[in-house]
């Protein structure tokens, strides 16, 4: 038996076994009395160092596009608005002209943005460590100091640190590391986001009883149970090194007692669908075309957006693909589009709400490209309108989706349309948005956070971002129930769907359709397969009736 245990959150049902490497940044100031500055010269410092950083973040963000996907590699641009934010660079010149070394400027002024930001409520506390992720790469420029090779570390190596932040994890050889843990982190920061991307063992969350471990010992990193076993034995680390996850099914699978469910992917970027092919994915359930408007200077054209639609319906010839339209706001920034600055975007102008208003024309130059797609591709397309919250959005966007068809004369083309499940109005109006649709897809990932009023990436109401409360799992039933009295499907396509220990527990609250991140299709497969869905109804409706999220884990347990 291991030494001992440390607990935290498993970010990826996979498990490693290695070797403890610290990582972190020390990075040693100059002592302002004992240096003689020259501001100009300082501030051609600052100038070169800003020009470094932003090279640095654009090859950054284009390898990890590459390799990871476009929804994780957005978040460098965030890091290139604060390198280029004009408050923050004119408060460094200002000090450096008031005779401050470069580095001890740069310092000072994130410092203080850094602080405010951490004072602040919801996601804007998650753009403190952006800017440190900053702040520190410009640090290192400035004083010529080492960035730690995440990219060369020793085969086995299990990486830890207070925080990773994108450009860390980006950095991250699967062939090398074994697993990496973290102090802070949530399932939904963007360390386990990355972590289930590259199917990398992954705990978050552990603590400060994480900084008793010494570099050299040996850990086994369970994703699954998110537990960081110190010392483990020899059975225990026998197990974590032979771990290979369960076999790929390329069947569509059903539940012992006959129910058919529908197991199918998260898809971010074209990259991303011959994997899921090969992970056996029954199709796509959620088609995030965010990734076409991303790191460029106009939007797409009508051809570029069937081109790629085509590209996933020849994928899946004989499944379907769910196309979510344009999802941007709150943190997905597209420069060119001009999007509002707001206190809190996440309640502000986003999704089906832009596509409405200000971006009405991309939205029926993408309508136009998805009924090309749908008249011309292989497999069976279906359109899926996110951040639906009131029934006349709904009927606008249909109304859309017909001046589209109507107008290019596809009249005769009659793709499924549905509604994303993610605010508490659209869960409490779902038998009236059922009655207009075909399909309704439930987005536990903001529902979850709307419905608790917990910001998914505040690690300080993290307790509180877990579908598994009571009135997130009700939220769920009532959708199920009004999507199954119109006799129309309804699927999840949040991070909910796509952990192995629950799908028991959806699958018994009705759901027909579980759509994930690649990397858990076979785990989700195999356990659908297992569960009996009479037995698993009566569970889910004994969890969806309890009061307290403990009580639900406990009948999620017996």
């Amino acid at each position: 038996m291991a030494e001992r245990t440390l607990h935290g959150t498993g970010a990826t049902p996979r498990s490693g076994v290695g070797t403890v490497v610290w990582y972190g940044r020390d990075i040693s100031l100059p002592d302002p009395d004992d240096v003689e500055v020259d501001p100009e010269t300082e501030r051609r410092r600052f100038a070169d160092a800003v020009d470094t950083a932003r090279a640095e973040l654009e090859s950054e963000r284009e390898a990890t596009a590459e390799r990871v996907g476009e929804d994780e590699a957005a978040v460098f641009d965030a890091h290139i608005q604060f390198l280029e934010d004009p408050t923050i660079e004119d408060a460094v010149e200002t000090m450096i002209a008031d005779g401050g070394p470069a580095p001890n400027a740069v310092d000072a002024v994130f410092g203080e943005h850094i602080e405010q930001f951490e004072g602040m409520d919801g996601r804007m506390a998650e753009r403190a460590d952006d800017l440190r992720d900053v702040r520190d790469r410009l640090l290192r420029l400035l004083t010529d100091g080492e960035r730690v090779g995440l990219g060369d570390l020793p085969a086995g190596s299990v990486v830890l640190a207070e925080r990773l932040t994108p450009s860390d994890t980006a950095q991250l050889d699967t062939e090398r590391v074994a697993g990496f843990a973290t102090v802070t982190g949530g399932r939904t920061s963007h360390a386990a986001i990355f972590a289930r991307s590259l199917a990398l063992p992954a705990v978050v969350g552990i603590g400060t009883d994480l900084d008793t471990l010494e570099d050299g010992a040996e850990v086994v990193v369970d994703g699954d149970n998110g537990t960081l076993l110190v010392s483990p034995d020899d059975s225990e680390r026998a197990a974590a090194a032979n771990e290979s996850g369960a076999a790929v099914v390329n069947d569509s699978v059903k539940t012992t007692d006959g129910r058919h469910v529908e197991v199918a992917a998260n898809i971010g970027q074209p990259a991303e669908l011959e994997p899921a092919a090969k992970r056996g994915a029954d199709g796509v359930g959620l088609y995030r075309t965010e990734f076409l408007f991303l790191d460029r200077e106009t939007p797409p054209s009508e051809d570029e957006q069937y081109e790629a639609i085509r590209q996933a319906l020849d994928t899946f010839p004989d499944g379907r693909v769910v196309v979510r339209t344009l999802d941007i706001g709150g943190d997905k920034r597209i420069p060119y589009l001009d999007l509002p600055d707001e206190e809190n975007p996440f309640l502000g102008e986003r999704g089906i709400r832009r596509s409405l208003a200000p971006d009405s024309d991309l939205f029926a130059t993408q309508l136009r490209a998805l009924l090309r797609a749908a008249a011309d591709g292989a497999g069976d397309l279906a359109i899926m309108f996110p951040l639906v919250a009131t029934i006349e959005e709904l009927d606008a966007a249909l109304d859309a989706l017909e001046a589209a068809a109507g107008l290019d004369d596809y009249d005769a083309v009659d793709p499924e349309v549905g509604v994303m499940i993610e605010t508490p109005s659209a869960a409490f109006m779902a038998d009236e948005l059922a009655a207009r649709v075909d399909f309704l897809s439930i987005g536990t990932n903001d529902l979850t956070q709307y419905v608790m009023a917990a910001d998914r990436e505040n690690e300080r109401v993290g307790d509180l971002h877990d579908p598994t409360h009571p009135g997130v799992l009700r939220a769920i039933q009532q959708t199920v129930t009004a999507a199954h009295a119109e006799d129309i499907w309804v699927g999840m396509c949040g991070e909910m769907a796509g952990d192995p220990d629950l799908t028991e527990l959806l699958v018994g609250l009705g759901l027909d359709e579980l759509s994930m991140s690649a990397v858990t299709i076979p785990e989700v497969k195999t356990a659908v397969s297992e569960t009996s869905y009479s037995s698993a109804s009566e569970r889910g409706d004994r969890a969806q009736l309890a009061a307290t999220r403990s009580e639900v884990h406990t009948t999620l347990d017996t």
